[in-house]
Protein backbone atom coordinates (compact mmCIF):
# COMPACT_ATOMS: atom_id res chain seq x y z
CA UNK A 1 0.00 0.00 0.00
CA UNK A 2 2.50 2.82 -1.55
CA UNK A 3 1.60 6.23 0.21
CA UNK A 4 0.21 4.56 3.34
CA UNK A 5 2.11 5.72 6.28
CA UNK A 6 4.04 2.60 8.01
CA UNK A 7 2.21 3.23 11.34
CA UNK A 8 -1.29 3.54 9.71
CA UNK A 9 -0.31 0.14 7.64
CA UNK A 10 0.61 -1.73 10.86
CA UNK A 11 -2.53 -0.85 12.75
CA UNK A 12 -4.56 -2.24 9.66
CA UNK A 13 -2.47 -5.39 9.81
CA UNK A 14 -3.40 -5.58 13.78
CA UNK A 15 -7.18 -5.21 13.31
CA UNK A 16 -6.88 -7.41 10.72
CA UNK A 17 -5.24 -10.03 13.37
CA UNK A 18 -7.69 -9.90 15.52
CA UNK A 19 -10.94 -10.60 13.61
CA UNK A 20 -8.81 -13.04 11.60
CA UNK A 21 -9.36 -15.78 14.34
CA UNK A 22 -7.34 -18.60 11.82
CA UNK A 23 -3.94 -16.23 12.13
CA UNK A 24 -4.34 -16.70 15.86
CA UNK A 25 -4.82 -20.25 15.84
CA UNK A 26 -1.18 -21.51 16.24
CA UNK A 27 -1.44 -25.55 17.14
CA UNK A 28 -3.75 -25.26 13.43
CA UNK A 29 -1.34 -23.15 11.81
CA UNK A 30 1.54 -25.57 12.34
CA UNK A 31 -0.37 -28.70 11.56
CA UNK A 32 -0.84 -27.44 8.35
CA UNK A 33 3.11 -26.43 8.18
CA UNK A 34 3.66 -30.12 9.35
CA UNK A 35 1.13 -31.64 6.54
CA UNK A 36 3.35 -30.57 4.01
CA UNK A 37 6.54 -32.45 5.48
CA UNK A 38 8.72 -30.22 3.54
CA UNK A 39 10.66 -28.91 6.32
CA UNK A 40 14.35 -30.36 6.53
CA UNK A 41 14.41 -31.68 2.84
CA UNK A 42 16.77 -31.22 0.26
CA UNK A 43 16.49 -27.82 -2.39
CA UNK A 44 13.82 -28.72 -5.37
CA UNK A 45 14.22 -27.00 -8.39
CA UNK A 46 10.45 -26.20 -8.80
CA UNK A 47 10.91 -23.83 -5.53
CA UNK A 48 14.37 -22.83 -7.18
CA UNK A 49 13.18 -21.36 -10.42
CA UNK A 50 10.17 -19.23 -8.42
CA UNK A 51 12.68 -17.49 -6.29
CA UNK A 52 15.04 -16.98 -8.95
CA UNK A 53 12.61 -15.35 -11.37
CA UNK A 54 11.20 -13.10 -8.20
CA UNK A 55 14.67 -12.19 -7.87
CA UNK A 56 14.89 -11.20 -11.30
CA UNK A 57 11.63 -9.22 -11.65
CA UNK A 58 12.47 -7.09 -8.66
CA UNK A 59 15.88 -6.70 -8.77
CA UNK A 60 16.62 -7.30 -5.24
CA UNK A 61 19.78 -9.10 -4.07
CA UNK A 62 18.03 -11.40 -2.02
CA UNK A 63 14.99 -14.23 -2.17
CA UNK A 64 13.94 -16.04 0.37
CA UNK A 65 10.80 -18.99 0.74
CA UNK A 66 10.95 -19.19 4.84
CA UNK A 67 8.59 -21.59 6.32
CA UNK A 68 7.92 -20.51 10.12
CA UNK A 69 8.16 -23.85 12.68
CA UNK A 70 7.46 -23.29 16.34
CA UNK A 71 10.49 -22.06 17.37
CA UNK A 72 12.53 -21.33 14.28
CA UNK A 73 12.45 -20.34 10.55
CA UNK A 74 13.57 -22.17 8.17
CA UNK A 75 14.87 -21.79 4.21
CA UNK A 76 13.43 -23.55 1.38
CA UNK A 77 15.00 -21.59 -1.28
CA UNK A 78 16.75 -18.63 -1.62
CA UNK A 79 18.66 -16.51 -3.96
CA UNK A 80 21.58 -14.14 -2.87
CA UNK A 81 22.12 -15.26 -0.39
CA UNK A 82 22.72 -18.90 1.80
CA UNK A 83 19.91 -21.34 2.68
CA UNK A 84 19.82 -21.40 6.68
CA UNK A 85 17.22 -21.75 9.89
CA UNK A 86 17.03 -18.94 12.53
CA UNK A 87 15.43 -18.37 16.06
CA UNK A 88 11.40 -17.38 14.89
CA UNK A 89 11.37 -14.54 17.56
CA UNK A 90 14.36 -12.63 15.70
CA UNK A 91 12.78 -12.98 11.98
CA UNK A 92 10.90 -10.44 9.68
CA UNK A 93 9.36 -13.48 8.68
CA UNK A 94 7.35 -13.99 11.71
CA UNK A 95 5.65 -10.51 11.40
CA UNK A 96 4.46 -11.44 7.89
CA UNK A 97 2.64 -14.75 8.57
CA UNK A 98 0.21 -12.41 11.14
CA UNK A 99 -1.37 -11.21 8.65
CA UNK A 100 -3.12 -11.89 4.85
CA UNK A 101 -1.71 -8.84 3.49
CA UNK A 102 1.86 -8.02 2.80
CA UNK A 103 4.71 -6.62 4.96
CA UNK A 104 6.07 -3.58 3.72
CA UNK A 105 8.91 -2.40 4.90
CA UNK A 106 10.18 0.42 2.43
CA UNK A 107 13.19 1.42 5.09
CA UNK A 108 14.07 -0.43 7.99
CA UNK A 109 15.93 2.68 9.41
CA UNK A 110 12.32 4.46 9.86
CA UNK A 111 10.76 1.29 11.55
CA UNK A 112 11.06 1.18 14.98
CA UNK A 113 10.47 -2.77 15.00
CA UNK A 114 13.63 -3.14 13.20
CA UNK A 115 15.66 -0.12 12.91
CA UNK A 116 18.20 -1.39 15.35
CA UNK A 117 17.48 -5.45 14.54
CA UNK A 118 21.12 -7.21 14.50
CA UNK A 119 20.47 -7.91 10.75
CA UNK A 120 19.51 -4.44 9.61
CA UNK A 121 22.39 -2.97 11.75
CA UNK A 122 24.87 -6.44 11.27
CA UNK A 123 25.09 -8.47 7.79
CA UNK A 124 23.55 -8.62 5.17
CA UNK A 125 22.20 -5.11 5.97
CA UNK A 126 18.42 -5.19 4.73
CA UNK A 127 16.91 -1.93 4.10
CA UNK A 128 13.64 -2.81 2.40
CA UNK A 129 11.88 -5.82 3.11
CA UNK A 130 8.75 -7.30 1.32
CA UNK A 131 7.20 -10.49 2.78
CA UNK A 132 4.03 -12.21 1.19
CA UNK A 133 2.56 -14.77 3.11
CA UNK A 134 2.10 -18.66 2.02
CA UNK A 135 -1.45 -19.19 2.83
CA UNK A 136 -2.21 -22.66 2.43
CA UNK A 137 -5.55 -23.70 1.18
CA UNK A 138 -7.25 -24.02 4.44
CA UNK A 139 -6.39 -20.25 5.23
CA UNK A 140 -3.12 -20.86 7.20
CA UNK A 141 -0.18 -18.99 7.01
CA UNK A 142 3.05 -21.27 7.08
CA UNK A 143 5.92 -18.88 5.99
CA UNK A 144 6.57 -16.32 3.37
CA UNK A 145 8.36 -15.32 0.19
CA UNK A 146 10.30 -12.36 0.95
CA UNK A 147 12.22 -10.05 -1.37
CA UNK A 148 15.25 -8.04 0.88
CA UNK A 149 17.41 -5.05 -0.72
CA UNK A 150 20.24 -3.36 0.89
CA UNK A 151 18.92 0.33 -0.08
CA UNK A 152 15.28 1.80 0.88
CA UNK A 153 13.16 1.17 -1.81
CA UNK A 154 9.60 2.10 -2.09
CA UNK A 155 6.93 -0.88 -3.16
CA UNK A 156 4.45 -0.13 -5.82
CA UNK A 157 1.14 -1.81 -5.52
CA UNK A 158 1.86 -3.63 -8.54
CA UNK A 159 4.86 -5.21 -7.26
CA UNK A 160 2.82 -5.78 -3.77
CA UNK A 161 0.21 -7.74 -5.83
CA UNK A 162 2.73 -9.65 -8.48
CA UNK A 163 4.89 -11.16 -4.55
CA UNK A 164 1.11 -12.24 -3.83
CA UNK A 165 0.92 -14.24 -7.12
CA UNK A 166 4.40 -15.74 -6.76
CA UNK A 167 3.25 -16.55 -2.66
CA UNK A 168 0.13 -18.23 -4.47
CA UNK A 169 2.46 -19.92 -7.19
CA UNK A 170 4.34 -21.28 -4.35
CA UNK A 171 2.01 -22.85 -2.31
CA UNK A 172 0.45 -24.37 -5.36
CA UNK A 173 3.63 -26.35 -5.65
CA UNK A 174 3.57 -27.45 -2.00
CA UNK A 175 0.37 -28.87 -2.91
CA UNK A 176 1.51 -30.41 -6.20
CA UNK A 177 4.63 -31.42 -3.99
CA UNK A 178 2.92 -33.25 -1.48
CA UNK A 179 0.25 -35.18 -4.07
CA UNK A 180 3.61 -36.65 -5.52
CA UNK A 181 5.34 -37.66 -2.39
CA UNK A 182 2.28 -40.12 -0.93
CA UNK A 183 1.55 -42.93 -2.31
CA UNK A 184 -2.47 -43.07 -3.57
CA UNK A 185 -3.71 -46.35 -1.90
CA UNK A 186 -1.20 -46.71 1.57
CA UNK A 187 -0.54 -42.71 2.43
CA UNK A 188 3.24 -43.56 2.90
CA UNK A 189 5.36 -41.59 1.05
CA UNK A 190 6.48 -42.59 -2.41
CA UNK A 191 9.53 -43.99 -3.17
CA UNK A 192 11.11 -41.09 -4.74
CA UNK A 193 9.82 -39.10 -1.90
CA UNK A 194 11.26 -41.82 0.54
CA UNK A 195 15.13 -41.79 -0.62
CA UNK A 196 14.63 -38.26 -0.75
CA UNK A 197 14.67 -38.75 3.45
CA UNK A 198 17.62 -41.24 3.25
CA UNK A 199 19.65 -38.79 1.01
CA UNK A 200 18.85 -36.43 4.47
CA UNK A 201 20.30 -39.04 6.89
CA UNK A 202 23.02 -39.96 4.59
CA UNK A 203 24.22 -36.34 4.81
CA UNK A 204 23.67 -36.22 8.12
CA UNK A 205 25.75 -38.93 8.77
CA UNK A 206 28.00 -37.68 6.71
CA UNK A 207 28.05 -34.47 9.32
CA UNK A 208 28.70 -36.73 12.29
CA UNK A 209 25.51 -36.74 13.13
CA UNK A 210 23.37 -39.99 14.85
CA UNK A 211 23.08 -43.40 13.44
CA UNK A 212 20.17 -44.24 11.07
CA UNK A 213 18.74 -47.38 10.31
CA UNK A 214 16.59 -48.83 7.30
CA UNK A 215 14.77 -51.53 7.39
CA UNK A 216 12.81 -52.95 4.64
CA UNK A 217 10.22 -55.25 5.15
CA UNK A 218 8.35 -57.62 2.11
CA UNK A 219 4.99 -59.30 2.77
CA UNK A 220 4.85 -63.23 2.76
CA UNK A 221 3.39 -65.00 -0.13
CA UNK A 222 1.66 -61.84 -0.78
CA UNK A 223 1.23 -63.21 -4.52
CA UNK A 224 -0.94 -65.78 -3.09
CA UNK A 225 -3.31 -63.36 -1.36
CA UNK A 226 -4.22 -61.38 -4.73
CA UNK A 227 -4.39 -64.98 -6.65
CA UNK A 228 -6.95 -66.35 -3.52
CA UNK A 229 -9.51 -63.45 -2.20
CA UNK A 230 -8.84 -60.72 -5.24
CA UNK A 231 -6.79 -57.53 -5.69
CA UNK A 232 -9.82 -56.15 -3.36
CA UNK A 233 -8.28 -57.74 -0.83
CA UNK A 234 -4.99 -57.69 -1.42
CA UNK A 235 -4.97 -53.58 -1.65
CA UNK A 236 -7.28 -53.61 1.77
CA UNK A 237 -3.76 -55.79 3.17
CA UNK A 238 -1.24 -53.20 1.91
CA UNK A 239 -3.39 -49.92 3.36
CA UNK A 240 -3.64 -52.42 7.21
CA UNK A 241 -0.02 -52.87 6.66
CA UNK A 242 0.70 -49.46 6.10
CA UNK A 243 -1.42 -48.57 9.06
CA UNK A 244 -0.15 -50.43 11.01
CA UNK A 245 3.53 -49.97 11.23
CA UNK A 246 2.78 -46.40 11.12
CA UNK A 247 0.88 -46.32 14.91
CA UNK A 248 4.07 -48.16 15.84
CA UNK A 249 6.78 -45.61 14.62
CA UNK A 250 7.65 -42.77 16.16
CA UNK A 251 8.11 -38.97 15.57
CA UNK A 252 11.07 -38.59 13.16
CA UNK A 253 10.85 -41.87 11.86
CA UNK A 254 9.78 -42.43 8.24
CA UNK A 255 7.76 -45.55 6.11
CA UNK A 256 7.60 -45.11 2.51
CA UNK A 257 6.15 -47.62 -0.48
CA UNK A 258 9.52 -48.90 -2.42
CA UNK A 259 6.96 -51.14 -4.78
CA UNK A 260 4.01 -53.97 -4.97
CA UNK A 261 4.20 -55.42 -1.31
CA UNK A 262 7.74 -54.40 -0.03
CA UNK A 263 8.02 -50.72 2.36
CA UNK A 264 10.79 -48.98 3.58
CA UNK A 265 11.27 -47.67 7.36
CA UNK A 266 13.67 -45.27 7.85
CA UNK A 267 14.75 -45.19 12.24
CA UNK A 268 16.11 -42.32 13.79
CA UNK A 269 18.87 -42.32 15.70
CA UNK A 270 18.99 -45.61 17.38
CA UNK A 271 21.63 -48.30 18.28
CA UNK A 272 21.28 -51.99 16.70
CA UNK A 273 19.57 -53.38 19.78
CA UNK A 274 16.76 -50.36 19.55
CA UNK A 275 16.36 -50.49 15.98
CA UNK A 276 16.07 -54.79 15.87
CA UNK A 277 13.16 -54.35 18.88
CA UNK A 278 11.35 -51.85 16.60
CA UNK A 279 11.56 -54.40 13.98
CA UNK A 280 10.23 -56.91 16.08
CA UNK A 281 7.84 -55.13 17.89
CA UNK A 282 6.04 -53.85 13.80
CA UNK A 283 6.62 -57.77 13.18
CA UNK A 284 4.86 -59.21 15.71
CA UNK A 285 2.12 -56.36 15.13
CA UNK A 286 1.87 -57.47 11.51
CA UNK A 287 1.74 -60.89 12.20
CA UNK A 288 -1.01 -60.23 14.64
CA UNK A 289 -2.99 -57.74 12.33
CA UNK A 290 -6.47 -58.36 11.26
CA UNK A 291 -8.04 -56.41 8.29
CA UNK A 292 -11.82 -55.24 8.50
CA UNK A 293 -12.19 -55.48 4.37
CA UNK A 294 -10.61 -58.60 3.75
CA UNK A 295 -11.74 -60.71 6.75
CA UNK A 296 -10.31 -64.26 7.50
CA UNK A 297 -7.08 -63.12 5.20
CA UNK A 298 -3.69 -63.10 7.54
CA UNK A 299 -0.28 -62.57 6.89
CA UNK A 300 3.17 -62.29 7.55
CA UNK A 301 6.11 -60.01 6.25
CA UNK A 302 9.95 -60.39 6.82
CA UNK A 303 12.38 -57.54 7.53
CA UNK A 304 15.84 -56.58 6.73
CA UNK A 305 17.97 -54.22 8.76
CA UNK A 306 21.26 -52.04 7.86
CA UNK A 307 22.42 -49.20 9.64
CA UNK A 308 24.00 -46.38 7.69
CA UNK A 309 27.35 -46.71 7.34
CA UNK A 310 30.17 -43.98 6.51
CA UNK A 311 31.06 -45.52 3.14
CA UNK A 312 27.74 -44.91 1.72
CA UNK A 313 27.79 -42.50 -1.31
CA UNK A 314 23.75 -43.20 -2.36
CA UNK A 315 20.16 -44.25 -1.26
CA UNK A 316 20.96 -47.16 -3.64
CA UNK A 317 23.93 -48.30 -2.02
CA UNK A 318 22.02 -48.54 1.23
CA UNK A 319 18.93 -50.22 -0.12
CA UNK A 320 20.74 -52.60 -1.37
CA UNK A 321 22.70 -53.37 1.96
CA UNK A 322 19.03 -54.06 3.66
CA UNK A 323 17.92 -56.27 1.02
CA UNK A 324 21.04 -58.62 1.38
CA UNK A 325 19.42 -58.65 4.87
CA UNK A 326 15.52 -58.99 3.71
CA UNK A 327 16.99 -62.06 1.39
CA UNK A 328 18.09 -63.89 4.11
CA UNK A 329 14.59 -63.26 6.23
CA UNK A 330 13.18 -64.75 3.25
CA UNK A 331 16.00 -67.91 3.05
CA UNK A 332 15.59 -68.05 6.78
CA UNK A 333 11.74 -68.88 7.00
CA UNK A 334 10.04 -65.76 6.48
CA UNK A 335 8.48 -64.01 9.14
CA UNK A 336 11.60 -63.05 10.73
CA UNK A 337 14.01 -60.07 11.27
CA UNK A 338 17.32 -59.85 10.20
CA UNK A 339 20.39 -57.57 10.52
Amino acid sequence: MPGVPAPVREERRRDALSTDTTLLDEPARLAALHRYRILDTLPEAGFEQITALVRTIYHAPMVLMNLIDSDRQWCKSCQGTEPSEMPREITFCQHTIRSREALVIEDTFCDRRFADHPMVVGPPGIRAYLGAPLQSPDGYNVGALCVIDTRPVRFSGEQIAILHGFADLVVAQMELRLIAARDSLTGTRTRRAFEEQLDLALSDAARGGPPSWLVLLDIDHFKAVNDTHGHGAGDAVLAALCATVDTGLRRGDTIGRLGGEEFGVLLRQDSAQEAFAIAERLRTAVAQMRVPDAPGVAITASFGLARCQPDFTSAAQWLAAADVCLYRAKRGGRNRCVL
